[in-house]
Formats: structure tokens, sequence, C-alpha cells
């Protein structure tokens, strides 16, 4: 009785040890440049794989003023609120200046584009993958 008492124990040790060794996933940071160092107007990097719950830091770098505008018509069906929460209308102009978003735990998967809308017309896109 005292041997199964034992092995009972042991492996309830075991259990525990590993329950509470475990680390939850947390959440990632991402940093997105607007302006690329080269003098493009683009964001660096131009297109991010990211998961629900992570931080997207877009930082203010060259050729300002730059924003974030998500555009509805290129989300996933029924996230146009959650493109239009991500939104940053408001211009940056100084480098270093940021903005910072986070993936709601309940945006669909897929892609959500974006642009700077100054410079949509050269070309300044960027798309976020929602995996």
């Amino acid at each position: 009785m005292k041997k199964v008492g034992l092995i009972l124990a042991t492996a309830l040790f075991a259990v525990v040890t590993f329950a509470l060794s475990a680390t939850p996933a947390h959440a990632a940071t991402h940093k997105v440049k607007m302006g690329s160092d080269t003098g493009q107007l683009a964001y660096v990097p131009d297109t991010l794989s990211v998961s629900p719950g992570d931080e997207i830091e877009f930082v203010m770098n060259k050729l300002a003023p730059h924003n974030v505008v998500f555009d509805s018509s290129g989300v996933p069906n029924g996230a146009q609120s959650i493109a239009s929460s991500l939104t940053m209308s408001k211009l940056l102009f100084s480098p270093g200046q940021s903005y910072t978003i986070t993936i709601p735990e309940d945006a669909p998967k897929g892609e959500y584009n974006y642009y700077c809308q100054p410079h949509r017309g050269a070309g300044m896109n960027g798309k976020l993958i929602v995996e």
C-alpha cells in the first residue's frame, strides 16, 4: 500500500511540476518602419504575419508625414469594424514617433491591407496576415 501511495505521489508531483513550468504563449511585438532607411516611400517590412493578441508598433522613420489606414474593402469578410479600429489617421512627422495597435483576439484570419494616406498613390502599402 505504501508503494502505491509513493508511486501516486511521484506521478502527481511530476504532473504539477510540468504544469507549473509550462509557459503560456505570449503575444509578440512587431515593429514596422514608416519610410525605409534608403529613402523609399514604403513600410518596412511591407508584409507581416501576426497572430491575434500581437502588437504592431508603426514607427515614423523617414520621408514624413505618414499614417496607417486600413482599407475596409481589403480585409476578411466581417472585419470592417476591426479595420476601422486599427486605423491611425493622424499623421506622424518626427522620426521616432510611433503608433501601436493590438490585433484583437476575435480578428478573423486573413489579409488586412493598409496604406499611407498621403503616399498611397506612390505605392506605400502594407499587409498584415492574421494567422
